[in-house]
Parts: C-alpha cells; structure tokens; sequence
C-alpha cells in the first residue's frame, strides 16, 4: 500500500513538472530548451521536498517507538526487581524453615544414636551373659534347626482321604518313554485329578481365589504331582489334550463357586502349546467363548518363561481371549526384570513371585527394582502382586511390610482335592467340598476334550 502511494505521488510530479513545461512554452512563449529546463527543475524540487517530509515523518515515528520501547524496558526493569525482592524474601523464609527443622530433628537423632549404642551394649552384654550361663550348664546350647517341609499327614487334608503329600517319587525309577506312556494313559482314563489351593488376602487371611492344579492318579493309586510329569508331557505333546481336560473341570469348578460366593475367583494353569496348537486351541476357545460369562473371575495363567519365548503366534492367541473377558496372570517369576505396562496391555491382572524372592536381599542386588518397590510399581499398572509358597508367620510379617495384598502357600492350606463324584453328576455339594455342579450345557461341549 505504501509502495503504491509512492508511485502515485512520482506519478503526480512528473505530471505538475510537464504542466508547468507545457505552460511556459505555450504561454509564455519560451523556448523548448528554457521550458523543459524549468520543468526539470521544478521536479528536482518537487523529489527534494518529498524526501524530506518523508525523513522527517519516518524520524518522528521512530522516535514515538524509541520512546515506547523505553517504557516498556523500565516497566519490565520494575518488574524484574519486584520478582527479586519476592525470590529474597522466598528464600529468606526457606532458610528461616530449614534453620526450625534442623533444630528440630538434630536432638532427634542424637537420641536415636545414643539408643542405637544402648541397645547394642544390651545385646553384647545379654549375649556375654547367655555364655556364662551355658558355660556353668544353666543353659543348654542352641540345637540344629528342624527342617521347614515336613510331610503332612493325610489326616490333615480333611476334604479326601486319599490325598497323598509328600514321601518319595513313586516314578522316579520310570524311564522318559514310560513316564509319557503313563500320563497319555491317565488322560485317556480320566486319572488326572483337580486340586484347589486357596489364595488369601493380607492380612485378613480370607479366601479370595483358587489355583487349579492338576494330580496324575497311577493304577495304584498313587498321586504324582504336576512337577514331575509336565515336561514329559510337553515333550510328547500332550500339554494341549491335558489343558482341555483340566480347563473343562475348571468352568465345572468356578459355576460351582459362583453359586457360593461371586466375589470367588479362580487361577487355572494354561501352557503355551495349547495356544499354538490350531486343534485343541480351536476347541479350547469355541469352549471359552460359550462359557465367557466366567471370565471376570477366571485367570489363566503362564509360567514367566514360557511367556517370554510367545511370539506373535501366541499373542495373538492372548488377544483372542482377551476380547472375551479373560484375564491372565504370571507365576514362576525368574526374575524382577518385568514390564508392568506391556503385561497389563496384554490383559494380565496378577503376577505371583515367590516369597523368598521377595525378601531376598540378593533378589534386589541383582535385579532392576527393590522388591519392597515391586507391589506399588505393578499397582500403577492395574496388576495385583500375590506372594507364593508362603510357609512361615515369619515370612507374612515380612510381606506385610511390602504392601503384598495376596498370599498363597502351604502356612494357608495344601493343595485339596476335588471330589470326583462332585465332577461327574449333579448330586448335593458335599459339606466342605469346593467343587461344581455339571450342568446339561456342558455335557454338550464334550468337544473340548482331545
């Protein structure tokens, strides 16, 4: 707009100096030579007065902006010196709080050290005196500790009497190929055998969930327990035909226990190769999905190790029941070095670490997160944290100090078994017995089973 104005103005200039020209020529009957040097002159005036006025307008305008810049760099000046005075006075009063909590807590921990040193004067001078007594006889030496895991009677187990813990293998002089023919066989008879294990909260101790775990039952009688034949029936192949075997008495089980108590969950072990198996896995989630009205209260759950050899095969798989409902955990924790975020994208709701995993002092040397952290960390995830193989007060004691909110171990109950009879027809629940009725629906889905 400016650019355009001045081009008018030359515009204009030129026009005046020619009029004037044109005049002296035709009026004043000068010549051409003297009219044009006239008219040449008159725009040299015309451009010098232009100039000027346009100097001395820009200098004015400059000046009015020299003059706000000035009032603006004062206002900003005070500004800055009243945040001065206000930052002083901050850190005046900062000082001043820091000075009173000094004071305040130096007595404090004098007192605590000179308590520390009492009490260890105490102990030095108890353990001098535990000494002379045991030397004069008055107090017997300390004896060996007893062992911790003790075979429990079955007198114990009052849910069966035919619930056998503890003692030696009973296949532990039968080869690889013998013990695999002996598991294929006991899933053909139908010998494997759905026990429970409770889950309780901290400290209330009340039963909060149930693990599933599975018992091989010999010709004999004798119960094998899971440690000792599932990797022989990984390695022949059979995990997926065991999984829907055990997962069909799991949905019996947990429609049993909602009829009880619907806040009552309960964790079933799944292994990987069911979900990489495209036959038993297909059967295994048109069964999960006809029964997904479970799934708030059913977890699955997978061993840390197998869940760090999933690939997409197995993820994908995860996602499928994920949609329907089903939440996961993880137990046999190897390590602390667990993304909480990943897992709980990933639909898991629990991880289950040992207890003398989590009181080890070794365990936080080693790993990436103080144990005592691991309860809080997870939470922030929406994971829950749940204490395994608890075997001692000592140890609840402890884990208390953890924020742990689950427990689960032998110090609560052993594993019990289900009834068979309970599994396989409807009669009345059995006083005590945490099996589930077998409705007409389910006799239907037979398909689940290998």
């Amino acid at each position: 707009m400016r650019r355009a104005s001045a081009i008018f103005i030359a515009v204009c200039m030129v026009l005046i100096a020619a009029s004037l020209g044109a005049v002296l020529f035709l009026l004043f009957k000068l010549d051409g030579r003297a009219s044009a040097i006239v008219a040449l002159a008159a725009l040299i005036g015309m451009v010098l007065y232009s100039g000027m006025s346009n100097r001395l307008r820009d200098r004015g305008d400059l000046g009015d902006q020299i003059a706000d810049l000035s009032r603006g760099t004062a206002d900003l000046s005070r500004q800055v010196a009243e945040i001065t005075r206000r930052l002083n006075e901050m850190e005046g009063h900062v000082n001043k709080s820091v000075n009173r909590a000094r004071g305040a807590v130096d007595p404090l921990a004098a007192e605590i050290g000179e308590l520390g040193a009492l009490v260890k004067q105490l102990a030095e001078t108890v353990a001098g005196h535990e000494g002379i007594l045991q030397e004069q006889g008055v107090m017997p030496a300390p004896r060996e500790p007893l062992p911790m895991a003790a075979p429990i009677p079955d007198s114990a187990l009052p849910l069966s009497e035919h619930a056998a813990v503890g003692g030696p293998s009973v296949v532990s002089a039968i080869s690889r190929d013998g013990m695999s023919a002996l598991v294929a066989a006991a899933i053909d008879a139908n010998r494997i055998d759905l026990y429970l294990q409770p889950i309780v909260t901290l400290p209330q101790r009340k039963v909060r969930y149930y693990e599933a775990v599975s018992r091989l039952r010999t010709e004999q009688g004798d119960v094998v327990p899971a440690v000792e034949f599932i990797d022989v029936a990984e390695g022949a192949g059979l995990i997926p035909k065991l999984d829907n075997l055990l997962m069909f008495r799991c949905v019996q089980v947990m429609r049993r226990l909602q009829m009880k108590n619907r806040d009552v969950g309960l964790f079933c072990n799944l292994g990987a190769a069911t979900l990489l198996d495209a036959t038993y896995f297909r059967q295994f989630f048109d069964f999960m999905d006809a029964n997904r009205v479970l799934g708030p209260s059913m977890l699955l759950e997978f061993t840390h190790a197998a869940y760090r050899s999933f690939g997409p095969l197995e993820h994908e798989a995860l996602a499928s029941l994920a949609e329907r409902g089903y939440r996961f955990s993880l137990d046999h924790i190897a390590d602390l070095r667990i993304e909480p975020k990943e897992l709980a994208d990933r639909g898991f709701r629990f991880v289950k670490v040992p207890a003398k995993m989590l009181l080890s002092r070794i365990t936080g040397a080693s790993s990436d997160i103080h144990p005592a952290d691991l309860a809080d960390l997870l939470a922030r995830s929406g994971i829950d944290l749940v204490a395994e193989r608890i075997e001692s007060e000592s140890m609840v004691v402890d884990l208390l100090d953890y924020d742990v909110r689950f427990g689960q171990g032998f110090l609560f109950s052993p594993p019990r078994p289900v009834r068979a009879e309970a599994l396989q027809s409807g009669a009345a629940e059995p006083e005590k017995s945490q099996a589930v009725d077998e409705g007409p629906d389910l006799m239907a889905a037979g398909g689940i089973i290998g």
